[in-house]
């Protein structure tokens, strides 16, 4: 195949990335924007494939509120439903003629025993009125414990808050061109010893079969001290890179993905975390330039981050 011969034979093949070699195989990208595996797991029940932990600290705040406001409505509902069943002549304090508002007195009395507010003005009487309290109130204890432990995860899970640039670049470099990324922190994290890399995979052609081939980028800098501002990844595209003679017309009809790895220090928790994201070949610009996205302030003293900056770049002859 014609494209199998344009790659570079002086670049190495690396057989270490964790990816499999038989690209007919394979659907869509290795690795989703998110930095998530594009892999869904098949061959066992819903409920034994997912971590309802885990799943619970990484869903969106709204959907987790969401979710904590559907199940408090939800237990409500369904403890008023069984205190109407028993009677809600069983509840003192219950002055409602109409069923509809029985119901809903029987709703908070079911939300005060939840949360073990008790006002006091609706109790219990009788064996099971007082039975299915007491088994509410368990219950309302036990969840707002593991509540309290979700709210606890989501706010100490260490976190790597780094943004990508939506697209790399082919860009002027020295006396040739560079593979280029940019990446910038976003919130008020010190980040430190950060350290990046860069995995190439490309579906080629071989014996008559079709293969994944993976190449280790070579980086200008591989690692930095302090990740404050912005950092641009930068592959020089040179003799033994697998992007060597690779024209603009082939990035855009070979299959091919740019897989990011970053990983960095985080000094208000004191431990490493990761950060992933990827690059298909339809998301290369060929013949660009980052814009630069820091100044100094106006009074010198600061150095001024424009993180919506993260995406600018120019287009550039090669």
């Amino acid at each position: 195949m014609a494209f199998l011969k344009k790659i570079n034979a002086k670049a190495k093949a690396d057989t270490t990335t964790g990816f499999g070699a038989n690209a007919s195989n394979y659907g869509g990208r290795f690795i989703e924007k998110n930095g998530d595996a594009n892999v869904r797991k098949v061959g066992v029940g819903f409920v034994e494939s997912i971590s309802w932990y885990h799943t619970m600290l990484v869903v969106p705040r709204w959907k987790f509120m969401m979710i904590i406001f559907v199940f408090y409505l939800l237990v409500n509902l369904f403890f008023a439903s069984v205190y109407s069943i028993i009677g809600v002549d069983h509840l003192n304090g219950i002055t409602a003629d109409n069923p509809i508002d029985k119901f809903g007195q029987a709703f908070f009395f079911s939300a005060q025993t939840f949360t073990t507010v008790g006002y006091g003005h609706i109790s219990p009487t009788g064996f099971w009125a007082s039975f299915v309290a007491s088994l509410e109130a368990l219950l309302g204890l036990l969840s707002f414990a593991i509540a309290t432990g979700l709210f606890y995860g989501r706010f100490s899970k260490p976190k790597a808050f780094i943004r990508f640039s939506d697209n790399a670049i082919i860009a002027p470099y020295e006396d040739g061109t560079a593979l280029m990324l940019r990446m910038t922190p976003y919130k008020n994290t010190n980040l430190t010893d950060a350290e990046a890399k860069l995995t190439l995979g490309m579906s080629v052609e071989e014996n008559g079969r079709t293969l994944n081939k993976f190449y280790t980028l070579d980086l200008e800098m591989q690692r930095i001290n302090a990740l404050t501002l912005s950092w641009t990844l930068v592959h020089p595209i040179t003799e033994e890179s697998p992007l060597y003679n690779l024209s603009k017309e082939d990035f855009e009809r070979m299959n091919g993905e740019l897989v990011v790895f970053v990983k960095v220090f985080d000094d208000m928790f004191s431990t490493s975390v990761v950060k992933r994201t990827s690059y298909t070949f339809r998301e290369f610009v060929h013949g660009a330039k980052f814009s630069p996205m820091f100044s100094r302030s106006e009074d010198n003293r600061k150095t001024l981050l424009y993180i919506d900056k993260l995406n600018h770049f120019e287009y550039v002859k090669l």
